[in-house]
């Protein structure tokens, strides 16, 4: 093998932080030993990987092909390493997970204090994007999705559903009136997503599509936005549930939702071959019973 490990490893850090400052960065090193890795590495393997401009770094075709095997690679080696070290120890190292907001702010901060002490070894990262995210590119060990998932090489694990619940708050209804039926709904100012649009199907009667009056690109800003008293909107459960009970917010139409297509599936993805399955496997253990899905 011609490449070092830690060449390897600086040139994915150059690649994910966008540039070789923000690597050294980062990994608290010198920009020029980063920089003497990486011509190192192009001129071990006679192919330019990293296309150099003033302003960014960009990976050639060839660059591509190979960062994509390295990931992989450097995974594997970590795996066996882990498992060699540790064998049946307490799980320790880092743990990158990511959520869309309105999960991690309601169901995984309360946990975290909790966990924490469980496994104190385990350095837990939390970070949240609202789309889907390619978990190698983010260098993401475990996501959270809410919502039908789509095929692919990830496992997942099912942690189970949040019914969705139509809600307005109490001075609205008091101001606006509370709707009885759907064909009400177009009286009324409703909240909903930038994207993706099925978010704005509602599950009412047959489904129902609504043209928000206004919209965002989070869960959490739709729900602070009918705290305030802005409209109706449709959310899950693991958001508003509190809400409902302390009667921040009134659930509406409840006769009208339709009970089949009512609740969104919630799954953790991550790939069956991580170096961190152990992590993994034990904070999932933890928070499915303690979710307030």
């Amino acid at each position: 093998m011609k490449a070092r490990s830690d060449d390897l490893q600086l040139l994915l850090s150059v690649v994910d932080c966008g540039g070789f400052s923000a690597a050294a960065e980062a990994l608290d090193l010198q920009v020029a030993k980063v920089s003497r890795a990486i011509s190192r590495l192009e001129k071990q393997l006679n192919v330019t990987l990293l296309n150099r401009t003033t302003r960014r770094v960009e990976l050639t075709e060839e660059g591509r092909r190979f960062i994509a095997i390295v990931r992989k690679g450097l995974e594997q080696l970590q795996m066996a390493e882990e498992e060699l070290v540790t064998g049946e120890q307490t799980p320790k190292g880092k743990l990158r997970v990511d959520a869309a907001s309105p999960f991690t702010l309601h169901q995984l901060v309360p946990l975290v204090n909790a966990f924490s002490l469980a496994y104190p070894e385990i350095e837990l990262e939390l970070t949240s994007h609202e789309g889907y995210i390619d978990l190698l590119e983010n260098r993401t060990d475990l996501a959270i999705r809410v919502g039908k998932l789509k095929d692919s090489s990830l496992h997942a694990r099912h942690l189970g559903d949040s019914p969705l619940f139509i809600v307005a708050s109490p001075d609205y209804l008091a101001n606006h009136g509370t709707p009885k039926t759907i064909a009400e709904l177009s009286e009324h100012q409703t909240l909903g997503f930038v994207a993706p649009k099925v978010l704005n199907h509602w599950p009412l009667g047959v489904g129902v599509d609504i043209s928000p009056s206004i919209t965002a690109s989070n869960g959490e800003i739709v729900r602070q936005l009918v705290l305030a008293s802005n409209g109706i909107a449709c959310l899950s459960r693991f958001m508003v549930g509190e809400d409902i009970a302390a009667g921040r917010l009134v659930s509406l139409l409840e006769n009208e939702r339709i009970k089949d297509h009512n609740r969104e599936p919630i799954n953790a993805v991550f790939y069956k071959t991580s170096a961190v399955s152990r992590r993994i496997s034990v904070f999932l253990d933890y928070i499915q019973p303690r979710l307030t899905l």
